[in-house]
Parts: structure tokens; sequence; C-alpha cells
């Protein structure tokens, strides 16, 4: 990768860092609640079923999957793989796409970490545990998918676009950048954030998406549906998981939660009205 372009990438995301944190010193409970306050580990068959449609019916679950399906048209696929691979008309050789796909997943992963940790918490909860109870639904998401695509790929046997192997469906970068990105997003409606800034945060995280995939094709990794169906995982997974395991049950009167308190545990029965 050139100079410029590591440059260029840094800064925006460093842009987009200050942009996101300020509003969270500010941030304040809403219909969600707070982040990992309602976390849960027995959400329910029916809460699974509901957070399993949920995400296939998500359309970026089901958009890029068609995507993928569509590209096996003919030879669009391996068409455009061919034609990334020569030019690399963004990241400008193989070698700087494969890196900037490297650095590109691990902004994915600290924009997501970084939403969670500045996220707010109730002033009678303990914080550490709120984090770990949010952080372990999303780390549940992310390995998932990851062993998700792991099996696909083993099933599937793809080659390579450029014979590196036959590894190449689904992208493991493509579904990495679709489970953090969205888990972000998620965490962010955890922010009374202004509509225009959550506009702009959500575009940002789809175009980080996006630029991993496509980098992760100019390297000669993946063909295009490699990284539109390992992006339909990741958000997939990461849907589900906030909607059955994260996100407050709305219509439940009724909970039971466990927390640390001083030297031991702390059980508490809530029942709304």
């Amino acid at each position: 990768m050139s100079a410029r372009l590591s440059l260029c990438l840094r800064s925006s995301l460093a842009v987009f860092f200050l942009l996101l944190l300020p509003p969270a010193a500010c941030a304040g409970p809403n219909d969600r609640g707070y982040w990992g306050d309602s976390a849960t580990i027995s959400p329910g068959w029916r809460r699974l079923g509901d957070a399993a449609l949920k995400a296939i019916k998500d359309p970026f679950t089901w958009a890029p999957a068609a995507g993928a399906a569509v590209l096996q048209i003919g030879n669009i696929d391996n068409n455009i793989a061919r034609w990334a691979n020569r030019h690399t008309p963004v990241f400008g050789s193989r070698a700087g796409a494969a890196d900037a796909s490297d650095m590109l997943d691990e902004a994915n992963l600290a924009l997501y970490l970084a939403t969670g940790l500045a996220a707010p918490v109730a002033e009678s909860d303990n914080w550490v545990w709120t984090k770990a109870r949010g952080f372990a639904v999303g780390a549940g998401a992310i390995f998932a998918a990851a062993g998700t695509t792991g099996e696909l790929k083993q099933i599937t046997h793809r080659e390579r676009p450029v014979g590196q192997g036959k590894q190449s469906f689904p992208s493991g970068h493509a579904t990495l950048a679709g489970a953090t990105d969205r888990l972000a997003a998620e965490n962010l409606f955890y922010y009374n954030l202004p509509a225009g800034v959550r506009v702009a945060s959500d575009a940002g995280l789809a175009g980080l998406a996006l630029m991993t995939g496509w980098a992760r094709v100019e390297a000669g990794k993946h063909h295009p549906a490699d990284v539109l169906a390992g992006a339909a995982l990741g958000n997939f997974f990461a849907v589900f998981a906030n909607e059955a395991f994260l996100r407050p049950e709305l219509g439940n009167n009724v909970a039971l939660n466990v927390g640390p308190y001083r030297d031991g545990w702390e059980f508490y029965f809530s029942f709304a009205f």
C-alpha cells in the first residue's frame, strides 16, 4: 500500500472516531435502555426464532446474499475478479490491497469495541459486569460467524482467483467486517444521536465494510461473490445476537437478573406495568 493511501485511510478512520465519540460523553438511555444491561443467556425459543427471522429479513443479509447468487450467472464473478486483480484501481497493487484489508478489519473491530466501551451505563450498574455481558454477546456473534465461514470454506472448496488455495468462499475478512460493523451500528442505537449523525455513522460503517470486501477482491484472495456472502453471514449473526441476547425484549413485563454485589452476587426481580 502506498504511504499516501495508508495515511488517507488512517486519517479517515481517525476523523470517524472524533465524530463518533464526543456524543457518547453526553449519551443517555433511550428506548433500548443501557447497552449490556439486558443481556441474557436464556432468551427462550420464541425469541430465538424471531431473532433468526429478523436477521434473515434484514436488507444487509439478503441483499448481498442475493447479489452473490446473481454473480454466478454466466461468468460475471470471475470476470470482475480478473479485472480487479489486473487493474487494482483503488489500492494500486495486490500487496497493497491485502495490507489494506488487514488494516480495515482491525479498524472495524476497534470501532465495535469503541462504541461498546463508550455506550452509557446506568449509575446503579456495575460498569465492568455490564460491559462484559455486552461484549460476550458480540464475541459470540463474531465467533459463530467465523466458525460458519470456516465450515463453508471446507464444504465449497472454491479456488481463489489467482490460485492461492481452495479457501475462497466465503471471505473471512468480509465476514468479520460484516459482523463488527453491524455490531457497531447496533451499539449506536443506545446513544441519543441526532438523525444526521446516525445516518452518517451508518453510512461510514457500511463504507468500511464495502472497502474491506473490495480490498480482498483486488488482492486476488476472493471473488466478489465470496465477499458478498461473507458480509451477509457476518450481518446475519450480528443482528441475530443483538435481537436474541442483547436487546431488551419489549413487551416482556417480568425480568429476573443477576449481577455482582459487594463480595457476592445479587439476584433481583423486576415487574413493569
